[in-house]
This record gives C-alpha cells, structure tokens and sequence, in this order.
C-alpha cells in the first residue's frame, strides 16, 4: 500500500483549557471551554492532508495505553494510516497540557517528555517510503527521520522538515542538509542561523541546498525564499480562539499545494489560509478546513491567487 504523504515524528494527546487569566501560584482559575484532542507537528499535519483528501500514513512510536489508544483512534477517524505506527507497552504515550488565553487565542504548553521512546530506523517498514510522493517529518526520533530522510533523497520522494526544534545539533544540521522543502519557525531560525532577519536566515538556509525555505512569523505571515526568488505572504486575520496547532496545520496545507503542483507562493498562500481557518475553533485538528471552504474564504478575501484565476 502507497500514500502521497507519510509522516514520521511525534504523536500525543492535548488536554487544552480556555482561561480568563493566566494563574498565579496557589491560584484557582475557572476554564471557560476545555477539549481533549490528539496532537503533535507530523501528525497535525497529516490530520490536516487527510482532510483536504490526501492519502497519508503515520510512522512513530506511543504507548500502548489509554492515551495511546485515543491517538490511534483520531488517526484512525480522519483517515491517517496507523497500522505502522508502534505502540509500545514498555513506555507511556506523551501528553500535553494547554492553557489557552480566552482574550488572545495564545497558548501555553506544558509538555510531557518523562517516558519517550524514539523510533528507530530498524522500524522503518522497508519499501514504504521509496513509495511515497512527500516524506514528512518534525525533528524527533532523530536517526530514523535521518535514515527516511536518506532513502527518500535515493528515491526521488520530497523531503519537508517542520524545523522547529529547541536543541540545534548536528543531527539537525545533517537534517537540514538533506531537506527539499523546510519551513521553520522564526525562533528555529534564528537560533540555527544566529541572524534575527528572516530573509537573512532564510536565504543562510537555503545554502544548504533546500529547494524552498519559509519561515513562519504567526501574525506577520511567512517569509519565503528559493533561488533568488523573496516572497512575502501575509496571514489572514480572523476571530482567534486558540492558535494551537496552526504551524503544523500549515505545514500539512503547505504540502497540499506541492502536491498539486501550485508555486511555493500559491502554496504559501493556502496554507496560511488553512491556518487561519483553523485558529477559529479549540484546539489544533477541530477548525481545520476542507479544500471548498478554503477557497471560499480565499475568493471572499481576495487572495492573490485565488481570486478570478486558476484555482
């Protein structure tokens, strides 16, 4: 079995809160709305394909536990592959607690890293990704997103990195060298690069040999390079409720448009739009949007690429 998009990297669970307040210390505060939700950069990213109508498999590793069971059982609900996913009983599905501001939509993460298990490259199931069209990955289980990363490149399979990593190593370096299509967070940007402009560090990581490089700026839209090519594209405003998840939701849009063979602004431009759509509702998979409403919400705007043109 063939999918256009497989993913390999983290899958949890996000318990998420709507507060009034930021709590103090020894504080009590009343949540406004609250969800449970799954969660992670390549597997939001996936739920997000999967909706548009891409065909996509999951490559990672959780517990083999409640919580690992409600991961797999979203994935399964929105139609991601999990069937090579492992679920392991030796260690605990990873878990996130999030306090999302009722006034702004900005979160705050308290993540659970106590018991991880990284999948390894032996866990690759052979042949799968030298089928697929787009090779998706998010920084962790660093030798086997490295060792798919390889046999993507000898395949001919597109390689896109969600480079939003805290620790910039060697591995992530290596990573980076073996990327076509990287999109990172301004913050990863700067600390890979040392330079604060995000044209400048976009352009320093595209040396590496990146196809296309876009660095996401949350409300200041993204900034994007390739050759000598610049382009700037702004994010859409709408009525925020929780920006949980809009990133990974991007990367997924973002790949939608690759797949059907739009320019890298075009692309830009629907995955922001994507990512919009999907800030108007609790948590990060909720408020993701199908293709039709998109390009509704993109003609109603009138986006540059998608109004009175080719859609």
């Amino acid at each position: 079995m063939s999918f256009d998009v497989i993913g390999l990297g983290c899958a949890c669970l996000d318990f998420l809160g709507v507060v009034p307040t930021k709590p103090e210390m020894d504080d009590q505060v009343w949540m406004v709305d609250s969800i449970q939700q799954g969660g992670g950069k390549a597997a939001t990213a996936l739920v997000t394909l999967a909706k548009l109508g891409v065909s996509t498999a999951f490559l990672g590793k959780i517990g083999n536990d409640p919580v690992g069971q409600l991961i797999k059982n979203e994935f399964d609900e929105y139609g991601v592959y999990s069937s090579h996913m492992i679920m392991d009983p030796s260690v605990n599905s990873l878990m996130s607690m999030i306090l999302v501001d009722q006034s702004s939509g900005k979160r705050t993460i308290l993540s659970d890293r106590r018991s991880t298990s990284a999948f390894l490259p032996l866990d690759i199931p052979e042949g799968l990704i030298e089928s697929t069209k787009f090779l998706h990955l998010d920084g962790t289980s660093r030798s086997a997103a490295i060792t798919a990363a390889n046999l993507a490149r000898k395949s001919g399979v597109v390689v896109v990195l969600d480079a939003d990593i805290l620790v910039c190593d060697d591995d992530i370096e290596k990573l980076v060298s073996l990327t076509d299509i990287l999109i990172a967070s301004k913050s990863f940007a700067t600390q890979f690069t040392g330079l604060k402009d995000p044209f400048g560090a976009a352009k320093l990581i595209s040396s590496y040999g990146t196809a296309v490089t876009v660095i996401t700026q949350g409300e200041a839209g993204s900034v994007g390079v390739y050759g000598e090519h610049v382009f700037l594209t702004p994010s859409f405003e709408v009525d925020v409720v929780d920006t949980t998840g809009a990133g990974d939701v991007y990367h997924g849009a973002f790949i939608y448009g690759l797949l059907n063979k739009w320019s890298f602004e075009k692309s830009a431009e629907f995955a922001s739009a994507v990512a919009a759509i999907s800030c108007t509702k609790l948590g990060g998979r909720k408020g993701i949007p199908g293709v039709l409403e998109t390009k509704l919400f993109l003609q109603k705007r009138k986006a540059r690429y998608f109004t009175g043109g080719e859609n």
